[in-house]
């Protein structure tokens, strides 16, 4: 009946296709065409605002490349810090008394919102340290107060002599301070998924390599960590997306300021406070390219898994 009726699964489809069609496929067409045309979307520029973002005039100190190079720092740090992290107390929770206890505890970040967790983080940072709970620990243990989410040139810690004054502009304390409050969010995320994962390892494996004479890190190394390792790259692939469209961490917590910005603070700015339409819209097309192939990839790696299952 459903083969005669070729057209009824597209009439059910059809009101989130046109919401798709709406809110998605439109907004991203009218993106790439203003990012060819000129901060008042009148003028064709052509590539004039790509080459804005790529040639811009002090590589590595300009606001575009900072803010690239901040959303590398976020891929790599974010990505590795949390999946690690994940794996690690998946492991550990799975070995103790309350096990659903200590999972609860740990995920409770992930049901914070994003802008509630940058709010009560940036009291964490606050630099007097009758309030800031982090300058108020560091005070206890005979250091000085830190200004953790300020440039550099703000008073430092014991970190002074490595310094964040002494490393490239962009490599500073308060973007490895926003990058923990990120870790500190998602890790729940990933002890989830990857315990999940692990509970799926058969017992009898992990018996017969005890019985062969593996020690525990043997055990993860070589038979935990290759059988999950199609989990891990799932979770790593949505903590990709994730630091590469991140906004609302870095916005609430800074606005951008003390070269934190990202790409997607950059383009929030460029777009809708300095008004460029062509600058923001290109920045936007830029992230757009850069997340659609992770996805892709994503998506192409499940229905493999899927298809040999």
């Amino acid at each position: 009946m459903i083969g005669r009726r070729w057209w009824t699964p597209w009439v059910w489809l059809s009101p989130a296709l046109l919401l798709l069609a709406v809110f998605v496929v439109y907004p991203s067409i009218d993106t790439i065409r203003r990012s060819f045309l000129g901060p008042t979307s009148q003028k064709f520029v052509g590539l004039d605002n790509y080459k804005f973002i790529i040639d811009n005039p002090a590589p590595l100190l300009s606001d575009t490349h900072s803010a690239i190079l901040n959303n590398v720092m976020w891929l790599v740090l974010f990505t590795g810090l949390v999946v690690g992290m994940g794996l690690i107390l998946a492991v550990l929770t799975a070995r103790v008394r309350y096990e659903a206890v200590a999972k609860s505890a740990i995920f409770i970040p992930m049901a914070i919102s994003f802008v509630a967790a940058s709010v009560i983080w940036r009291f964490m940072y606050e630099y007097n340290p009758h309030i800031g709970t982090v300058n108020a620990f560091i005070d206890w243990a005979g250091g000085h107060s830190t200004a953790w989410l300020q440039d550099t040139h703000a008073p430092q810690t014991w970190l002074t002599s490595l310094g964040p004054d002494k490393l490239v502009k962009p490599i500073q304390i308060n973007n490895f301070a926003l990058i923990a409050v990120g870790v500190w969010m998602w890790t729940g995320f990933a002890m989830v998924i990857l315990s999940a994962g692990l509970k799926s390892i058969s017992s009898e494996i992990l018996e017969a390599a005890r019985v062969d004479g593996a020690n525990e890190w043997q055990l993860f190394r070589r038979i935990i960590v290759p059988i999950l390792s199609p989990t891990i790259a799932v979770v790593a692939t949505t903590l990709v997306i994730q630091a590469l469209k991140l906004f609302d961490l870095v916005w609430v917590m800074t606005g951008g300021r003390f070269k934190t910005d990202v790409i997607a603070t950059l383009f929030f700015r460029e777009s809708f406070l300095v008004l460029d339409f062509g600058v923001g819209s290109a920045l936007a097309v830029v992230l757009l390219l850069t997340v659609v192939p992770i996805m892709v990839i994503g998506i192409r790696r499940f229905q493999f898994q899927e298809e040999t299952r």
